[in-house]
C-alpha cells in the first residue's frame, strides 16, 4: 500500500552461517533497461546505496545476513517502487542466489462523489458526473442503473484517468443518459488490485418535482381564494354583531310576550296600610 513498508523476500537456506567478508549483495532494478543497484553489500561488510531515491528508503540486516536472509526492507512506498527486484548474492564469483520478487504497489481510491447538474422538467437528457481521486493502479469505472442492477452502456460514459502529483490517480466519469421518471443510476470505482468496488448511486426527483408543480399551482390558488375572503378579524366582528342581534330580537320578543300576559298595576300613592287581598275561588 502507498505509503506502508514492505519486506521483499530472498533467503538461502541450504546454510545457516555466513562470513559477510566474502559476500557481494545486491538489491537491483531495471531502469530504461538497464540494472540499476538499489543497495548493495560490498566484501568488506559496508552497506551502501546506488539509487539516491532509495538512500534513506531501503535497508538490510548484516544480522540477518549472517544467518543466510538477504531480505530488503522499503520504507514508505510509493507508485514508482511497483517493478522488479532483484536478488544477487555472490561468493567467491559465484552466483549462491538470485531472485526476482515484483512488487505490485496499490492505493484505495476516494468514495466516489455523483453530481447532478440542475435541469429542468423540459430536458430530455440527463447528465451525471461521477469523481473519484488518489487511487493506484488505474481504475475501472462502470455505471449500473440500479432499479435492475445491469450494466449501462459504455458508450454512454466518457471516463478520463489522469494522474496526479503524488503519482497516483483521479478519475472523472461523465454519464449521458436518456431522462425518464424516477431515474436511479449509480457509479462503481472498481480497484482491479484490492479486489475494491466503490458504489454511489444517484436518484433523480423526477416525481419530486411534479409534486412541487401541483403544490406551487395549489399555493397559487390558495392566494387567488384569499383575495375574496375577508380577513379573520372582519370574520370574526361579523359573527359577533349577528349574534347580539339576534340576541335583542329575542329580548324584545320575549318583552312583548310578557307585557300581553301579565295584569297591569296601577299606583294610588302612597297609603297607610296595605289591604288583605281577598281569597275567592276566581283566579
Amino acid at each position: 500500500m502507498v505509503g506502508s513498508n514492505v519486506e521483499l523476500s530472498c533467503m538461502h537456506t541450504t546454510e545457516e552461517d555466513f562470513d559477510l567478508n566474502q559476500l557481494y549483495v545486491y538489491w537491483q532494478i531495471s531502469v530504461s533497461g538497464t540494472p540499476t543497484t538499489v543497495t548493495y553489500l560490498s566484501e568488506n561488510s559496508t552497506v551502501g546505496h546506488g539509487n539516491n531515491q532509495y538512500k534513506d528508503r531501503a535497508q538490510m540486516s548484516l544480522d540477518r545476513m549472517k544467518l543466510g536472509d538477504f531480505s530488503l526492507l522499503l520504507y514508505n512506498i510509493t507508485p514508482q517502487d511497483e517493478q522488479d527486484f532483484n536478488c544477487l548474492v555472490i561468493r567467491n564469483f559465484e552466483k549462491i542466489v538470485n531472485t526476482v520478487v515484483t512488487l505490485h504497489v496499490a492505493a484505495n481510491y476516494s468514495m466516489p462523489v455523483v453530481s447532478v447538474p440542475p435541469s429542468t422538467p423540459q430536458d430530455e437528457e440527463l447528465t451525471f458526473t461521477c469523481t473519484s481521486k488518489d487511487g493506484y493502479p488505474e481504475p475501472k469505472v462502470y455505471w449500473i442503473n440500479k432499479t435492475d442492477n445491469s450494466l449501462l452502456d459504455e458508450a454512454l460514459q466518457n471516463s478520463t484517468v489522469s494522474l496526479n502529483p503524488r503519482g497516483l490517480y483521479d478519475v472523472v466519469s461523465v454519464l449521458r443518459i436518456r431522462r425518464v421518471p424516477n431515474m436511479n443510476v449509480g457509479c462503481c470505482i472498481e480497484n482491479v488490485l484490492l479486489h475494491q468496488n466503490l458504489t454511489v448511486s444517484s436518484q433523480t426527483a423526477l416525481a419530486s418535482e411534479a409534486n412541487a408543480s401541483v403544490t406551487e399551482h395549489n399555493t397559487n390558488d390558495t392566494l387567488k381564494n384569499a383575495a375574496h375572503t375577508p380577513p379573520e378579524n372582519s370574520r370574526t366582528g361579523l359573527t359577533v354583531l349577528i349574534i347580539l342581534g339576534v340576541a335583542a330580537v329575542a329580548v324584545a320578543v320575549m318583552f312583548l310576550w310578557l307585557k300581553g300576559r301579565c295584569p297591569r298595576w296601577n299606583y294610588a300613592g302612597a297609603q297607610a296600610s296595605r289591604p288583605e287581598l281577598e281569597q275567592t275561588d276566581h283566579v
